[in-house]
């Protein structure tokens, strides 16, 4: 029973009497989510408009930062690689809708899914041969990202905010706020939403889907790249990335497929709780390790009572 006691209640009294620790570790929860929910967004959008969950939104975040650092490394500017590898990811959103969907159009989505996996493996094997498999480390300061250390002192104590993590949750607010006025304010973004909430009807008044398609995987290359370059920053540009962006897979299981802010609040809510875990549940009673698996626990335990995630619509089948 004591053990109990202080598995469930000691990690609230640390929380109590150390509110500068507790600042640090949400900050470090916060940009987390950040950047899981950005990866979230490429998948989410990618299944609005064409009902296809986009494997290979991981591998994308990988390639876009490679290019942006292997371009660099050829002697291009910082401000020139920037333009350059966004115009690499449309080509690829381009290859991508004439070689692979468009030849598919009307097939099962199982068909399409496979296609992503596909799409994922090719880019490893191309990344490769073109940028070699080493570790290679982001042009954080040639990009003028910050690299230096904000602290503050709110109770007594400190509290460190790195500005490179600052910058990234700036970035990301920004272009999702950028996201969210395009889909709700642009006749792009109109379509893309049309095409999402009702298929057939949106193809019947003349929206082009390929031209939808294009749009949206070079979106989703933006959101990569973007990604790329504040992960790569924090953890260096490397194939290992590839399993970083698998955590948006609770992200969705918790916010929902077709939902943007389900992906924004979903990125969020499992960022700070499985830092909160594993800093006060995880490492002093479970050994550590647990933010590998808490997301997953965490998504699963909400799909057994909202299997559509929190922010999912209900799917009513009549009889």
């Amino acid at each position: 029973m004591e053990t109990l006691y202080n598995i469930l209640i000691d990690p609230f009294v640390q929380m109590y009497e150390a509110p500068d620790f507790l600042m640090q570790v949400l900050w470090e929860g916060l940009v987390s989510g950040v950047l899981y929910a950005l990866i979230a967004l490429g998948f989410v959008l990618i299944f609005k408009s064409s009902r296809i969950f986009n494997f290979a939104q991981g591998i994308m975040v990988v390639f876009a930062a490679l290019t942006l650092v292997g371009l660099h490394e050829n002697g291009v500017p910082a401000w020139l690689a920037v333009p350059l590898t966004l115009g690499v990811m449309y080509v690829l959103a381009v290859g991508i809708e004439r070689v692979v969907l468009r030849p598919l159009v009307g097939q099962p989505d199982i068909i399409l899914f496979m296609a992503t996996i596909g799409v994922t493996l090719f880019l490893i094997g191309f990344g490769e041969f073109v940028f070699g498999g080493e570790n290679k480390v982001m042009i954080t300061e040639a990009l003028g990202i910050p690299t230096g250390a904000l602290e503050f002192n709110p109770f007594g104590g400190f509290v460190l905010i790195e500005e490179k993590d600052l910058t990234a949750v700036v970035m990301a607010v920004l272009l999702v706020f950028a996201l969210i006025t395009f889909l709700n304010y642009s006749s792009m973004g109109r379509a893309i939403r049309a095409l999402g909430d009702d298929h057939q009807a949106a193809l019947s008044v003349g929206i082009s889907l390929s031209t939808i398609w294009v749009i949206v995987w070079f979106i989703a290359g933006v959101i990569a790249l973007a990604t790329g370059i504040v992960w790569g920053a924090r953890a260096g540009v490397s194939f290992a990335l590839e399993v970083i962006a698998y955590k948006a897979l609770p992200v969705l299981m918790l916010g929902g497929l077709e939902s943007v802010s389900g992906a924004i609040v979903g990125g969020l809510a499992i960022g700070i709780l499985e830092k909160l875990f594993e800093i006060y549940w995880g490492q002093p009673f479970l050994g550590g390790n647990t933010e590998t698996w808490f997301a997953f626990i965490l998504a699963l335990i909400v799909l057994l009572f909202r299997p559509q995630g929190l922010f999912g619509e209900r799917i009513i089948e009549r009889v």
